[in-house]
């Protein structure tokens, strides 16, 4: 079996418009230069959004594993850092072969071009810094940072196999690589809470960034910086990119605060599903006001089924608060834990995006300088601030 010209055509559908935005014609033809099955191992775990994760084997299954690879699916090809095998099918993906609509939006939002000379942060299993080496073509250069020895030996074997010639680094990709500088693009491969300056000061001016940003309340963006002449790099969200965060960034596990701490249980009206419902736009807006974090499960116990929105504080894990939907339930359950009232700065939050008048996700930017990042509404001018309001009133309630 192979990469057949069918399989070729609907990996190549799988990047249509609908899907991942305008993809220019130079991203296509990359991916139907660069094979993907190169880059994928033998056993791979496939996660999709809805299911048990199943693996493919090219061995016991050709043909599944033949059409997976050339599809929209995402293949994960590590669990907790190595530690367990994927045969185990459960634990935290930690490597994967990204979906390729994903993948070809992000580059779409680079815009690499012949000549460019390109920092990639987090090689993975190599395919990205492979469709990279063919955009910039031979007067161009990429460097690949990646931060697991193990993962960097097998993407360095798979890029072999292919005959992509790219500079491949084991290091922490936040530290960027300065003897390579000053680059023309940064492409970054895994999620980002705080961007790294090393970023801003290793691209020259005019060059951009891009990278999937998870400032940790709700979903993931796409973030498309552009460096500016005073060492600051600013840009806007311009979509959706779900990556695994980068390691030194990741947040601590758990939801259980230590033994012995007082809980608090009331009720509150708004229900934590309709965050979720009303899209990244109020997300963007709590999390740049409270700083918080969040994640929502699904479940059932002996009261029968729920959805639990879980709010925690990224700098003090003993301040967190759990909020509980049931069927049919009028209010809804808080457990709030810690001396910081995170839910009630939630409620804060979402109240003052309303008065604002409910700002969609495009509406939103950040900028990156040598002090730290800030989010921002409409212009750089009108910063969010983490005290609950925004420095042009006229403008945030317009």
């Amino acid at each position: 079996m192979s990469a057949t010209p069918e399989r070729l055509d609907r990996l190549i559908a799988a990047l249509d418009p609908d899907e991942a935005g305008d993809i220019g014609e130079p991203i296509r033809e990359a991916v139907r230069a660069v094979p993907r099955h190169l880059f994928i191992p033998p056993v791979g775990l496939v996660v999709e959004e809805e299911g048990a994760p199943y693996l493919i084997d090219r061995d016991a299954d050709p043909g599944t594993w033949w059409d997976t690879v050339y599809s929209r699916s995402i293949i994960v090809t590590q669990l907790n850092d190595g530690a367990t095998e994927l045969r185990g099918l459960r634990g935290d993906s930690t490597s994967s072969a990204s979906a390729p609509s994903t993948v070809a939006d992000l580059l779409n939002h680079l815009q690499p071009g012949p000549g460019h000379r390109i920092l990639e942060v987090g090689t993975g299993t190599g395919w990205t810094a492979a469709l990279l080496s063919h955009l910039v073509g031979d007067h161009g250069e990429v460097t690949s940072v990646e931060v697991d020895p193990q993962v960097a030996g097998q993407a360095a074997k798979n890029l072999a196999a292919a005959g992509v010639r790219a500079r491949l680094l084991v290091g922490d990709g936040a530290l960027g690589c300065s003897d390579g500088e000053p680059y023309d693009r940064v492409h970054v491969t895994c999620g980002v809470r705080d961007i790294p300056y090393a970023w801003v000061e290793q691209c020259r001016p005019g060059g951009v960034i891009v990278l999937p940003w998870h400032p940790g309340y709700g979903t993931s963006h796409a973030l498309r910086l552009e460096v500016q002449e005073d060492g600051t790099a600013v840009g806007r969200v311009v979509g959706y990119a779900g990556y695994m965060m980068m390691r030194s960034q990741r947040p601590e596990a758990g939801e259980e605060p230590p033994p012995g701490q007082e809980r608090r249980h009331y009720r509150s009206a708004l229900d934590p599903r309709a965050l979720d419902q009303l899209g990244a736009g109020v997300d963007l807006a709590i999390g740049a006001l409270t700083g918080l974090r969040s994640h929502t499960s699904e479940g059932a116990d002996e009261d029968g089924p729920y959805v639990r929105t879980w709010v925690s504080d990224p700098d003090d894990t003993r301040s967190w608060a759990v909020v509980t939907w049931r069927p049919g339930s009028a209010d809804h359950g808080v457990q709030q834990v810690g001396e910081r009232p995170v839910w009630d700065e939630v409620l804060r939050a979402y109240a003052r995006w309303v008065s604002w008048g409910e700002p969609h996700w495009q509406r939103y930017g950040i900028t990156v300088a040598p002090g730290g990042q800030s989010i921002w509404l409409d212009t750089p001018e009108r910063v969010l601030s983490s005290a609950g309001a925004c420095t042009d009133q006229h403008t945030c309630h317009g």
